[in-house]
């Protein structure tokens, strides 16, 4: 039996060091970055994504960035083929292809092989939903995908209201729920998946979340989120994404300026939570020490791969 091609897998909560840590693994083995960040797909925006910049790669190459119109819909499943895409390109250049990101779905879409459908929506009960949403509270509909799907709704916020309607429309699509879907939809593996996890203690890592919330206000997030509400006539769904919809709030006057900063940082780390939760249900995963100096991470990280 052909051995399958190795593909490194680098993930972690929001701020704990995934993109350097890619770039400097990517600069040791002759890799190329396939970033797997569900908001860094979107032009113009930058600095609420904390998308690398040319100075932090450093001259390696990444894919899947700054490439979908902020008010365009791209679902898990445009996602895992464009990276199965990218993955293919850096192993026919004979390079070690490096998954970089901490969009949790996304990830699992590639190492359990999980066929996304792309679900025909049904317009007017998503804007019925909504308006439910509006009108009588999103926990209304999050107790509603609960009792449908209660496997998935554990991995999602009450406040996420994208993920919530996208379990009712499943269910009230194809009468299935999204866990059936995805345990229906799981094939071979392709590729050999070595997953490895950047893990902090919560107290530094909330830290390095509050301090970096702190540098995207002073790089100017505030009229990058200005500049996109200009330049798109559709409300971009983009901007529902954390960090852009307190921006918004507070552009429309619910919020003060330092109220608004302190959403963001409350949501942000409340997101990190969730995110480690995620990550700690991925079996094969190899944690490594956000403190350890790089170096340790990347000898550790070659260690899991031979």
């Amino acid at each position: 039996m052909q051995q399958k091609q190795k593909v490194i897998v680098i993930c972690g909560p929001t701020a704990s060091g995934k993109t350097a840590l890619g770039v400097e693994l990517a600069k040791k083995i002759n890799g190329e970055v396939v970033s797997c960040d569900s908001m860094q797909i979107y032009k113009d925006m930058t600095i609420g994504t904390a998308k690398p910049v040319e100075e932090e790669m450093q001259g390696i190459k990444h894919y899947l960035i700054d490439f979908v119109s902020p008010d365009e819909r791209y679902s898990v499943a445009n996602f895992k083929k464009d990276a199965k895409i990218a993955i293919k390109e850096i192993l026919e250049k004979g390079k070690t292809p490096i998954v970089v990101g901490g969009t949790g779905l996304y990830i699992d879409s590639l190492i359990y092989e999980i066929e996304y459908n792309d679900i025909k929506l049904d317009e007017e009960y998503r804007k019925k939903l909504e308006t439910i949403a509006q009108k009588e509270g999103l926990e209304k509909l999050y107790d509603k995908a609960k009792k449908i799907d209660p496997d998935a709704i554990e991995k999602i916020s009450p406040n996420d209201q994208k993920r919530i309607i996208r379990i009712l429309e499943i269910y009230h699509a194809t009468g299935k729920t999204k866990t059936e879907q995805e345990a229906e939809s799981r094939k071979e593996v392709e590729y050999d998946y070595r997953v490895f996890a950047i893990n902090w203690e919560r107290e530094k890592l909330y830290e390095r979340i509050n301090k970096r919330v702190d540098i995207m206000m002073n790089q100017g997030l505030v009229e990058e989120v200005e500049n996109i509400r200009k330049k798109y006539n559709k409300f971009p769904t983009a901007m529902q994404g954390l960090g852009y919809k307190e921006v918004v709030d507070y552009l429309d006057g619910k919020y003060s300026k330092e109220e608004m900063i302190e959403k963001i940082k409350m949501e942000t780390r409340r997101y990190a939570k969730r995110q480690m939760t995620w990550f700690r249900k991925n079996k094969q995963t190899i944690w490594l020490d956000g403190q350890n100096d790089i170096q340790n991470n990347i000898d550790i990280i070659l260690e899991g791969i031979n």
